[in-house]
Order: structure tokens, then C-alpha cells, then sequence
């Protein structure tokens, strides 16, 4: 008997590593080649290694997934004095500031010329340019963002106020927006360069740039959340990483069309089609369902590859999402914090 055909979404997930490059590399390359300009208005990423961020051998990173606001992990970080290392996306650095809660260091790696910009504020947004991307508005995120252009100003405002006390580690794959709001802002810049490829093959994009402007590469697992990782644990040393809002994958009663990847997943398959895209997996942990789409399905399966190589633990705080199995730990933040934080 042959073995069933597997569904259009785990088909998607085995070409992903290839479609990724094709939607994001490109992009990325140029980015970081008119980076190379800037180079000299940070550090190397190699600097962090030298510099002692948070207390002690633990870190949590705040992530944005839709754990996020169910969960409120600055909440038990603050009330409980943790004086580790917080690292965050640069999706999360909103969430953060508005409860006075100042990561030791941000992460940005999406090369989008026009979205991240987003979430250090966008001097230039408008109501036209909301009316041409409805990505915010349509997804399942912080609410903070129902208002547009409202949160766009606290951003900005934020970001002024608190920019000189943030350390980013900033790919040179970031956008020109990204990069300039950055300098704008008076942010801590610490260079680093995504890995496209094997460095060590022959003609490597990822060997080019690093003799190009002399930054390291990292394998960031293809999304902010798993770079942040891999601060946390290569970078910074810590023997501990605890992870928060790193779901990749959606609560069970989110429509579709509050997904990230929908409008790319209806124009593939059609609206007729869209269970035969999205992948349900149980999260025994919790005793719920959640489903993801090919891209965080192979993010997941690439961080759980790396954690296996990893020379830290890695503690699953989110409460929630797809990220388990071995080696990663489960448990709720609280219970990281009591046990292992300085």
C-alpha cells in the first residue's frame, strides 16, 4: 500500500526553505548591501559577547505571538523582580514599553521595505497607506494597534523616550525604514547578518556578505523569534532561555482571515481549499488545539532542530502554541522564574 499523499500544507512546508528565499532573499541581500554604509554608526554583534546583560545564566524572550495578550508574561517579570536578561522582538517592543518594561535587548530581522518600520513607529504612516495594507489590521495581534494611527504615535513617542536604553541587534538585512528609524530613535546597534545559506559552500550568499562587512552570521531558524533565541542562548551565554509568545501557530477559534499568511493561502488554493493549508496539532501540555500555516510549521520544525544542537536548555513558557518535544522543556513562566531566576 502506498503511503497517503500528504496534505497541500505539508507539501508547502517541505518546499519552504526555497519559497522563503524567494519571497524574503533577494530582498535581504540588497538591504544588507546598502547597509554596508552604516556600518560603522554600531558595533559588531560580536561586542554583546563582551558586555554583562542581566543577572545571572537566564533570559527570557518576549515574542508576539497571540499568546501574547492571554498570557501577559511582563506582568510576572515585573512582579517578580527578575533581574535576567529580557530580550524581545521588535514586535513586542510596544507590548513592553507600555508597561514600563525595558528589554535589555530587541531583535529585528524581516527585510519588508515597508512593515516592521512598524513597530519602532512609522514617521511617514498615513491613512492612505493603512487604506494599501491592511496586514495589521486584519490579524490577531495586540489591540493596541485597533487604532492605527494612534498607536503609530505612542510608538513614536515610546520609542523617543526610551531608544537610547534599548540595545537592538540589528540584522543587515533591515530595511531602509527599519534602519533610519533605528539612528532616528538613538538605539544601540549591534550588526549581525542573517545565514541564507551554508557559509561553508561553495559561492555562499551568506560567506560573501560576512567578507563583505566583516558581521557575523547567524542562523536565525527564518523568523525574529527564533534569532532572539539564538541571542539569548550563542551570544549572550545564558544556560537557560525561557520562551514567551513564541506560538507559531494560531488559537483554534481564529478565523482564517486573521492569519498572517491567509490572503497568500486563499490565492493558492481558493476559499474552498484553505483546510488543506492550515495543519491542527494537539498541545498536550495544555489539552488544546491550534493550527499554523507552512511557514510556522517549518519554523517550528527548524528551531526544533536547533535546539537539539543547542548548548543551552530551552524552557517553552508560552502556554500555548506548537512548540514541544524534545529537548524543550514546558512549563508556565512562573514556574521558571521561581526555580531558576536570578
Amino acid at each position: 500500500m502506498s503511503a497517503p499523499t500528504p496534505s497541500i500544507g505539508m507539501q508547502l512546508v517541505a518546499k519552504m526553505c526555497e519559497l522563503t528565499w524567494d519571497r524574503h532573499g533577494p530582498m535581504g541581500v540588497a538591504n544588507a548591501k546598502r547597509n554596508l554604509a552604516f556600518r560603522d554608526r554600531g558595533k559588531s554583534l560580536a561586542a554583546l559577547r563582551r558586555e554583562e546583560i542581566g543577572e545571572g545564566d537566564t533570559a527570557v524572550v518576549i515574542a508576539a505571538g497571540p499568546s501574547l495578550k492571554r498570557q501577559d508574561p511582563a506582568k510576572a517579570l515585573l512582579s517578580s523582580g527578575y533581574k535576567g536578561a529580557v530580550i524581545t522582538t521588535e514586535s513586542a517592543l510596544l507590548y513592553c514599553l507600555r508597561q514600563g518594561l525595558v528589554p535589555d535587548l530587541t531583535v529585528t530581522l524581516d527585510p519588508h521595505a515597508t512593515r516592521i518600520v512598524r513597530w519602532f513607529g512609522d514617521p511617514h504612516l498615513s491613512p492612505d497607506s493603512l487604506k494599501a495594507d491592511d496586514y495589521f489590521s486584519r490579524q490577531d495581534m495586540d489591540r493596541a494597534f485597533a487604532d492605527e494611527m494612534a498607536a503609530n504615535r505612542e510608538i513614536l513617542a515610546l520609542l523617543d523616550q526610551y531608544g537610547p536604553r534599548i540595545r537592538i541587534a540589528l540584522s543587515t538585512s533591515a530595511s531602509e525604514a527599519v534602519v533610519n528609524r533605528v539612528l532616528e530613535s538613538g538605539m544601540q546597534i549591534y550588526w549581525w547578518n542573517p545565514m541564507f545559506d551554508d557559509p561553508d559552500m561553495e559561492g555562499s550568499i551568506s560567506a560573501d556578505l560576512q567578507a563583505m562587512n566583516r558581521f557575523p552570521c547567524v542562523n536565525a531558524g527564518g523568523n525574529v523569534g527564533s534569532a532572539a533565541w539564538m541571542m539569548a542562548g550563542e551570544v549572550l551565554g545564558k544556560s537557560k532561555v525561557a520562551l514567551t509568545g513564541v506560538d507559531f501557530s494560531y488559537y483554534d477559534d481564529t478565523p482564517y482571515k486573521n492569519t498572517q499568511y491567509y490572503k497568500e493561502a486563499l490565492s493558492l488554493v481558493g476559499e474552498e481549499n484553505l483546510e488543506q493549508v492550515y495543519i491542527r496539532l494537539f498541545n498536550p501540555h495544555v489539552g488544546a488545539w491550534f493550527y499554523t500555516d507552512p511557514a510556522y510549521m517549518w519554523y517550528r520544525e527548524s528551531f526544533l532542530e536547533m535546539a537539539r544542537d543547542a548548548d543551552f536548555m530551552t524552557y517553552n513558557c508560552t502556554s500555548g502554541g506548537i512548540l514541544f518535544g524534545d529537548p524543550i522543556r514546558v512549563c508556565a513562566l512562573e514556574t521558571f522564574l521561581n526555580e531558576h531566576a536570578p
